[in-house]
């Protein structure tokens, strides 16, 4: 017997963060701020938007070639002393990990952050073979020590507010929970990893871009985590889901440009690390995560898997940007979570699809065309087509399609609306019934309506387009 996951409710998730003001506007005003800036370095590039069209076009013909190129990448790194491993499912990834490191009889590890090490819960996994496992990236080592699942997929703790952290950091680091200055709580981050970085039996890595002509791992970071975690233990795990291969070395520039200026809005990233060989006496193995992207290569939503995990459709997007990434209780969130995690469990994240106002900014945004707004429908239909969909939000359609088939009904229904604004008491109009009205005032009704204003002046409006 199957036992069904239950739903996420986005909206009841998103609804506690609304209420906390604070929290709030500090997600909203840090991640449009991030959306800024990325406007104003994309207006100073006069080719950018031919930039998009060209990184696209690179990640459709990669995904076509995915096979070839995968190929071509697993014999660069093995030519060069790196072992290559293939995991088909999450499990087998994090069981590949699991036999590599006690074969090696290791006992911690640092781990920068890692989307999808995320996506196969490594950690938790390690954690429960006895393996001691320290994030690196500030972000993702405070939403570690609480305890609580990243809200971005570039800035974890981007929901979080400075007080936030100094209580995390007083409680699980010792600090001072009076002190929540920026610096002196990096300074507290930087002296409890700096131990961890030395004593570290190996460390663990995601991929930005994985080179085939080159069999280079390219990794971009703001804090040099990366390659503190990537150099210093005598043994490395890099794990690269397979959609992040790209053909040749002359067109990481292109990703590399458009990367760091969607995400943050800077014109690079503060560290590119490029990782091609061992270090003398370093041993370091590729774990090449499959766990769905060769399935969904083959569906109507397979452009999703040209992502490049930027995060500025999450910047853009106003239903994250005031309910934080934390509300969709998912591994990826906002609009790309809405395109992607029905496609793990169409029953978990059925509800998803729905958070979303249309606004389309996602779409306009993605450095490199992800039909986010398309997918988004895509999988709205799928969740009503398999009957995952709220019998409410059913019914709701139901009523409403039976109106918008029928001129006539639907006139009667305009008729219904206004008299209803006209004539019911504000107690009524505005109750709890009515969820609107919690955060808005009904509208002052027109005179007539548009259809009622035309029959009187289209004769006039006729005359005048003949003239």
């Amino acid at each position: 017997m199957t036992i069904m996951s239950k739903q996420v409710n986005q909206v009841k998730l998103g609804a506690e963060f609304i209420a906390d003001t604070p929290h709030r506007e500090s997600n909203d005003r840090c991640l449009w701020a991030a959306r800024m800036r990325r406007d104003k370095v994309a207006a100073t590039l006069t080719e950018w938007e031919e930039m998009r069209e060209l990184a696209s076009e690179i990640k459709k013909h990669s995904l076509s070639h995915l096979d070839g190129y995968l190929e071509q990448l697993e014999e660069n790194l093995t030519s060069r002393g790196i072992s290559v491993h293939w995991a088909e499912t999450a499990q087998d990834h994090n069981d590949i990990v699991l036999e590599i490191l006690r074969e090696r009889n290791v006992a911690t590890l640092t781990k920068g952050k890692s989307m999808a090490m995320d996506e196969c819960g490594l950690r938790e996994h390690l954690e429960e073979a006895g393996i001691e496992v320290n994030e690196s990236d500030l972000g993702e080592r405070i939403q570690q020590l609480d305890n609580q699942r990243d809200s971005h997929i570039v800035m974890p703790a981007i929901h979080k507010l400075r007080t936030d952290v100094a209580r995390i950091f007083a409680e699980k680091l010792g600090s001072d929970p009076a002190q929540d200055d920026p610096k002196y709580l990096n300074s507290v981050m930087r002296a409890d990893m700096r131990e961890r970085y030395v004593k570290a039996d190996a460390g663990m890595i995601g991929c930005n871009f994985a080179v085939a002509e080159t069999g280079t791992i390219v990794m971009c970071s703001n804090e040099g985590d990366v390659d503190i975690c990537a150099t210093v233990p005598p043994l490395l795990i890099v794990t690269v889901g397979i959609e992040k291969i790209i053909p040749r070395q002359s067109d990481l520039p292109l990703f590399l440009r458009l990367l760091s200026r969607s995400s943050l809005g800077y014109d690079i990233t503060q560290y590119t690390s490029h990782i091609s060989s061992p270090a003398p006496g370093q041993e370091i193995h590729v774990v090449l995560l499959d766990n769905g992207r060769s399935h969904r290569l083959g569906q109507p939503y397979h452009e999703v898997l040209k992502c490049i995990r930027c995060g500025t459709c999450m910047n853009t997007c106003p239903v994250f940007r005031r309910t934080s990434g934390i509300s969709y209780d998912a591994n990826y969130m906002g609009p790309l979570g809405l395109a992607i995690m029905p496609s793990y469990d169409l029953h978990r994240y059925a509800r998803l699809p729905f958070s979303c106002t249309h606004c389309g900014s996602c779409g306009d945004v993605c450095p490199v065309k992800v039909p986010l707004p398309e997918l988004i429908f895509y999988w709205r239909d799928v969740v009503v087509e398999k009957r995952e969909s709220l019998f409410t939000h059913d019914l709701e359609e139901g009523l409403m399609g039976a109106v918008l088939k029928n001129s006539t009904d639907l006139q009667r229904a305009e008729k219904l609306g206004l008299w209803a604004l006209r004539h019911l008491p504000s107690a009524v109009a505005e109750s709890g019934l009515n969820p609107w009205a919690k955060w808005h005032k009904n509208p002052i009704p027109p005179e007539e309506t548009f259809r009622e204003w035309y029959k009187k002046n289209a004769s006039d409006l006729d005359e005048h387009s003949d003239k």
